[in-house]
């Protein structure tokens, strides 16, 4: 399988913990192991599960405890939302808080999350809720890119049309780490805001899974403002709907 090999400045290798083996963690595994990373991925059957997925991505099977503990550059975690609270609560006890902890994770309510409240009622955004599970900072990133084109449409810095990502966090040293990583990996990194305003780039909305250049990610980050109104959530819910219908019609199944 041809992947986009790095061929901008080199990094030195580091140690990743992805918590979650499904098509965006799977993904990173291949991508951050092809560029020399040290990866260590976990699920929730156990790592005897995962010898297949090591096999092609060359990523070490481990417990979730194990991949939080060797993940001193980056932890992603990267499963459903629904199963955020069934993490172990210890989970990132003894991990360093500059370590960035990444969070892709996506509100799904008809297909596999089923109804959450606050996310229903736009009190907080959805990596907000799963920040306030997790009860440290995360990085919102990798949400709102196809699995497919995470690990296979990466480019070199500044080739036409580059896709751009955007990056959001409250943890503005964590937000850096991230977007350079995002960079080495053959996307454009865009300041995404605070945690707050991570709503322009989740579901139902014109950048989540469109595959922009950064300048057009740019102009919807703009013209979306940053405070989100009622109506705004209301639209993003509601385009969310109609995509989970399409998605329920097509017989695609999230669990």
């Amino acid at each position: 399988m041809a992947h986009y090999q790095r061929t901008n400045q080199k990094t030195q290798p580091m140690n990743i913990g992805i918590i979650g083996a499904g098509h965006i963690g799977s993904a990173l595994a291949v991508r951050l192991t092809d560029l020399g990373h040290s990866v260590y991925i976990a699920n929730s059957r156990g790592p005897e599960t995962l010898q297949d997925l090591a096999q092609k991505t060359g990523a070490t099977p481990v417990t979730a405890e194990e991949a939080a503990r060797r993940g001193s550059d980056f932890i992603v975690v990267t499963i459903p939302l629904e199963k955020i609270p069934d993490l172990p609560k210890n989970l990132f006890e003894g991990v360093p808080a500059e370590v960035p902890i990444i969070d892709t994770s996506n509100y799904y309510p008809m297909l596999r999350d089923g109804r959450i409240e606050e996310l229903e009622t736009g009190d907080l955004t959805e990596s907000g809720w799963v920040q306030q599970h997790l009860g440290r900072p995360v990085v919102k990133v990798f949400n709102n890119i196809f699995a497919e084109h995470l690990e296979k449409n990466g480019k070199p810095a500044g080739t036409p049309g580059r896709i751009g990502l955007p990056v959001a966090s409250d943890d503005a040293a964590a937000k850096q780490k991230v977007m350079a990583l995002v960079e080495e990996l053959g996307f454009d990194a865009l300041d995404g805001g605070t945690m707050r305003e991570s709503w322009r780039q989740q579901p139902g909305g014109p950048i989540y899974c469109n595959d922009l250049p950064a300048d057009q990610v740019r102009e919807h980050l703009q013209s979306l403002g940053t405070e989100r109104t009622e109506a705004q959530h209301q639209e993003f819910l509601a385009n969310q709907a109609k995509a989970e219908q399409a998605m329920q019609a097509q017989g695609i199944k999230l669990k």
